[in-house]
């Protein structure tokens, strides 16, 4: 597996990515309804350093964007949001970006990475952020709307680089 910058010749592949965990609205704090343009912008937006994940045949199977989580006193934290295809689950894809990112983030000048919003229910990635050495810091409790499990907590989640 690879990862490398996204391009416009990935968009439908992001898309694809994106669209069920959007829809399933299970693990992201994001409008359900949102349109594949507003989702495209959100994620490759202009203030976003956005990759894609693609597997040995060169699928996308992946994508995450980093940007600055603050601006001002803040700007030397970043924050990522990170997407597995459903069929890429469990074969290492999100160790895979976490690392890079955290890589990138370093070569950026970042020296330290949060995350505002991890869905406490979302078992898989708060082991998996804490596998890297990310600390829950924050719980806001009953802060998502879950689906299924009704109003779970939220994670802040925050590591020095």
């Amino acid at each position: 597996m690879r990862i490398r910058p996204a391009e416009p010749r990935d968009h439908d592949a992001v898309w694809a990515i994106l669209e069920p965990v959007i829809r399933g609205g299970e693990t992201y704090a994001l409008d359900r309804g949102l349109t594949r343009e507003q989702a495209l912008a959100y994620w490759l937006a202009p203030a976003h350093d956005a990759f894609v994940a693609q597997d040995e045949a060169g699928e996308v199977v992946g994508t995450y964007y980093l940007r600055r989580n603050q601006a001002g006193g803040g700007g030397h934290v970043c924050n990522c949001g990170y997407m597995t295809s459903g069929r890429a689950t469990g074969k290492g894809v999100a160790r895979l970006m976490c690392g890079h990112s955290l890589e990138h983030a370093k070569a950026r000048g970042f020296e330290a990475m949060q995350f505002n919003f991890v869905v406490s229910t979302n078992l898989r990635a708060v082991a998996l952020w804490q596998a890297f050495g990310f600390e829950i810091v924050g719980r806001l409790p009953g802060a998502f709307r879950h689906p299924r499990e009704g109003d779970v907590d939220a994670l802040v989640m925050f590591r020095r680089l």
